[in-house]
Parts: structure tokens; sequence; C-alpha cells
């Protein structure tokens, strides 16, 4: 076999990527490729030393880092795939090689925090690149925002910790129109949800220690294109910036990815279940979770999450500080954790005047709860959220 069929599914391309050429006795997995270093050709042949190709130095490329690249690019739909030490990296690849000093970026206002830093801390005091902060869930803001300098649109949907969805579809019909590159954070729904490329994004970009690994134990990060903005962005951002991934870390996503349809059907599952569980609690505020009909942007979420919402939400609990801290003690399975898209359900709490309460300025005063909901027995999940709610009764006011 030298190449799968055209149309292979989903799950087979998780498993099989774009397919290999037969050899007999040949190992199933792909072997683990720990060098750093490789022997070089002495009869004289000109070498491309500025070319992110394997086979002259692990900076360049890794086996295991091209294994990795395409099986993700098949699963996306990409032409191309770079892979990153982290997704802080990956992001950090696409801003530093796309922008220039005197630049302008539109940024969605809900971001992750490594991407509001990078565009308040560093690039416009040392680089003198303009920033906008627009609600990209609103079409309107995002042209509006647009100027002769802007150079970038970067979207995150749904936005961390919000889970707002933003349309992928018309933003970048709008940077198109004016000559304007467009990237995605793909993070919290992954190619299994969501394929930003498909729907004209130029970057895909996904942190790969999330739903992609989904165990928990590696950090790593990816950026999906054209063949022709990957090699350029691998030429500087990869080979210059040096941010890249180990041999073992590729290997242990690869060998994620395999299960990351089955886990994704779980995570979405599970995700709408314990939605629908909170909605229904006196003690709930409010749930944001794109596949509740509730939520503002849920219409939009039907069209363009494929296969389910993921297993993110965001809910807020009636009371004070030491209220959801005392939820949160009685939580007995789910733990208190940075970090999603793992196996297990993991809980975090923003409190408030954290700098991601300013896209609700109705809950400026209050924190609220982001749930990564895991792949346990739903019955378990529910019956810990139960049992926790119980015990935080009684400071109900």
């Amino acid at each position: 076999m030298s190449k799968l069929p055209k149309k292979t599914g989903f799950s087979t391309r998780c498993v099989h990527g774009i397919g290999k050429e037969r050899k007999d006795f040949e190992t199933m997995c792909t072997p683990l490729y720990l060098s750093s270093n490789y022997k070089l050709p002495t009869d004289g042949r000109q070498i491309q030393w500025d070319d992110p190709l394997p086979g002259i130095y692990s900076r360049h490329s890794n086996e295991n880092e091209v294994e990795l690249e395409k099986r993700l690019a098949a699963i996306e739909g990409a032409q191309a795939c770079a892979v990153y030490a982290s997704g802080a990296a990956a992001l950090s690849a696409v801003f530093f090689s796309q922008l220039h000093a005197g630049d302008h970026v539109v940024v969605s206002t809900v971001c992750y925090t490594a991407v509001r830093r990078i565009f308040t801390e560093v690039m416009p005091v040392r680089y003198n690149i303009n920033v906008s902060f627009v609600d990209t869930t609103n079409l309107e803001a995002v042209k509006a925002a647009i100027q002769p300098g802007t150079r970038l649109i970067h979207v995150e949907t749904p936005g961390n910790p919000s889970m707002l969805v933003s349309d992928i579809e018309a933003i970048g019909k709008i940077a198109k129109e004016h000559g304007i590159v467009m990237s995605v954070d793909n993070t919290f729904a992954s190619p299994f949800c969501q394929r930003p490329l498909e729907l004209g994004a130029d970057f895909s970009i996904m942190s790969l220690t999330k739903y992609c690994n989904g165990h928990g134990d590696v950090l790593g990060g990816c950026v999906m294109g054209s063949e022709e903005r990957i090699t350029q962005l691998k030429k500087e951002a990869t080979m210059i910036y040096g941010g890249i991934m180990s041999p073992f870390t590729s290997w242990m996503i690869e060998r994620g990815l395999k299960t990351l349809p089955l886990r994704m059907r779980q995570h979405c599952a599970n995700g709408m279940a314990v939605a629908e569980f909170l909605e229904k609690q006196e003690d709930v505020d409010f749930v944001y979770y794109p596949g509740l009909k509730s939520h503002p942007n849920h219409e939009l979420a039907k069209k363009q999450m494929i296969n389910g919402y993921s297993g993110m939400l965001m809910f807020k609990i009636k009371g004070d500080a030491a209220r959801c801290f005392k939820f949160m003690t009685a939580l007995q399975m789910i733990e208190y954790a940075v970090s999603l898209g793992e196996t297990e359900t993991i809980i975090t709490y923003t409190r408030a005047g954290a700098p991601e309460m300013s896209f609700y300025p109705e809950f400026m005063q209050e924190g609220f709860f982001r749930l990564s909901v895991g792949i346990e027995d739903i019955e378990d999940i529910l019956a810990d959220l139960v049992q926790a709610f119980e015990i935080i009764k009684e400071d109900r006011s």
C-alpha cells in the first residue's frame, strides 16, 4: 500500500494518516528516532542548509516530527503542518513570523492568557505593533477594527474561557477581501469538532497538549496551513527560533492521535450531559456550552462545529469565592488543576478581577468555573457534582 484511498474517514486518518508503502517485516508503529545529529555526504553534493528537512540536524526536522506532522495534516485536511514544543510556541511562531514593526493586528478579546500577554506586554512595547482586541463574535466590530496596516486577524473559537463562538467562514471572507492573513486557535474544538482551514482560515493552530494528545503527559503545539505558508514558517520560526518538539514528544502525540475520535465522542457526549445537568441546578447562575440552545452562538456552533461541541464549558455558581472553593473542595473525583482535554475531568476557577473577566462586565465582581469534562462514566461525573452541590446547599443565600 503506497497511499490510502483519497476519501478515508476521520477515524481512519487518525490511525493511518495518509498511509505509507508496505515493507515486509517492518514495524507496525513508528520507531522512536533519538538522534540529534545525522551523517552527511562526503561526495561534495550540495546540502540545502536552510531547508527544514530531516537528515541534517534535529532542529531542522526529525523523523518523528515528520510523521506527526503528516498525521496532523491528514486529520485536518491541510497541505502541511509544523509542530512546536508547546501551544504557546506554535502561537508565537505565527505571530512573530507574520508581523513586522508598525503592523496592526486584530485579536479576539477572549483569548488564551499567553496571547493576551504577547499582545499587551511584548508586541506593542518592543516592536511597535498596534493591537485591537475585538469581540470577534461581532462581524461589524471585526470590520470596523481593520486598518490600512492590518496584517493579521487572530480568532480563538470557542473562546477560552467564555466558550463564545466566532464565525470562521465569515471572518475569513472579510480577511481575504482586505488581503489579511487569518489564524484560528482551534484548541478547544480539535479537528474532530472543527476544521478552520476548510472554513477559510490561513492558519489553524492548536495546543497538542490538550485533546490531540489527550493524556496529560506531554506538551506540544502545531500550526497547519498551505505548503507555502508552512515551509516559510519552518524556515523562520522552526530553524531560527528553535522552539522544536522532541522526538519522544512527537512519538507520544502521534500515539495519542490514534484514539482521538474515540475520546472526543465521549468528551462531547459527557460535555453535553454535564451542561444540561448544570443548567437545571438552582445554585447555578449560568452555563455556557455551545451545544446548549441557551448559548448565544448555538446556531452558528451547529453549523460550524461538526461531530459535537467538545467537552469544555463555563459555569458560575451563586455566591462568593469562599463558596466556590468550598464547592471545589467537596469534589471527590473531579480535580482542581490547570490545562484541559485530558481523560480526567478537570475544574479551574477564575477569580473576580482577572483579565479573563473583561468579556462579561456584568460578572466582573464574581468568579466562575471552567470545566474540562473527561471521559469517565457520565454517572460518576454527575454523582460527584451532585454531592458537591449538596454540601454547599447550607450556604445558599
